[in-house]
């Protein structure tokens, strides 16, 4: 019954050591994929913009990285079934010593497997980002050779449109502006009209209260109107003067 016990598992410590070698050559074959298409991928940066030629191996690229990934994936399933396997193996085990050395045994396959699963998903991630990188640089040279390709009217409209646009935008800022300044030059009259107020009240408030002011400022401008009469003469007669002496 030992030695029944003992051929499983090392039956399934064979297993978990073929497929740890398998492992290790996909993700090794995985790694270089993705630093291939990392290289193309720079390479097709560097070109002229105007050579619109896809890369070759990009879609078979694309595929065998869709295939590895899955044949990765299906090994790393089944180095996880055999740990699980050996986990209960080791449940199982009657003797403590042995128990114990097989615990271990079983602790070094399990490492493994999580140093394997680790590496290949940031190997994924990293094929994954350089792919949509690609595709997103890819879809810009489309639209720059999309809009280089346009034909003359298209780009005379479009300056127009975008001549347009700024025109509206200074007519805008203008209006703003203008809208601005008669808002400032409202609150000043309302300001102004209201100290008018303000001292034409206290004027009539004297006024009342001092009958002698009252009629003193009453002669200042009566004064005031007369002199203003006089000057107003006085500017008449000259015009007068000058305008004959210019006509004779």
């Amino acid at each position: 019954m030992a030695a029944g016990t003992s051929n499983y598992w090392e039956d399934l410590r064979k297993q978990a050591r073929q497929l740890e070698n398998e492992l290790d050559l996909k993700l090794v074959s995985f790694s270089k994929l993705c630093t291939s298409y990392s290289h193309s991928s720079a390479r097709d940066g560097r070109r002229d913009s105007s050579d619109t030629t896809p890369l070759l191996n990009g879609s078979s690229q694309d595929r065998m990285f869709e295939t590895m990934a899955i044949e990765i994936e299906q090994l790393l399933a089944r180095l996880t079934g055999v740990n699980d396997k050996m986990a209960e193996y080791t449940n199982s085990a009657g003797v403590p010593s042995l128990n114990a050395a097989l615990m271990h045994t079983l602790q070094r396959h399990r490492d493994i497997l999580q140093d394997y699963t680790h590496e290949f998903h940031k190997t994924k991630a990293n094929f994954m980002a350089i792919r949509e990188r690609e595709n997103l640089m890819g879809s810009v040279r489309k639209d720059i050779e999309s809009y280089k390709s346009g034909s003359g009217v298209n780009n005379r409209r479009t300056e127009l449109f975008l001549k347009e646009h700024d025109h509206l935008r200074n007519s805008d800022r203008l209006i703003e502006e203008t809208i601005s300044i008669a808002m400032a030059t409202k609150e000043n009259m309302t300001s102004q009209r209201g100290m008018l107020k303000s001292i034409q009240s206290k004027m009539n408030t004297l006024a009342n209260r001092f009958p002698a002011v009252n009629s003193l400022i009453q002669r200042v401008n009566l004064r005031k109107r007369r002199d203003s009469l006089i000057l107003g003469a006085v500017i008449g007669v000259c015009t007068i003067l000058l305008l004959l002496y210019a006509f004779h």
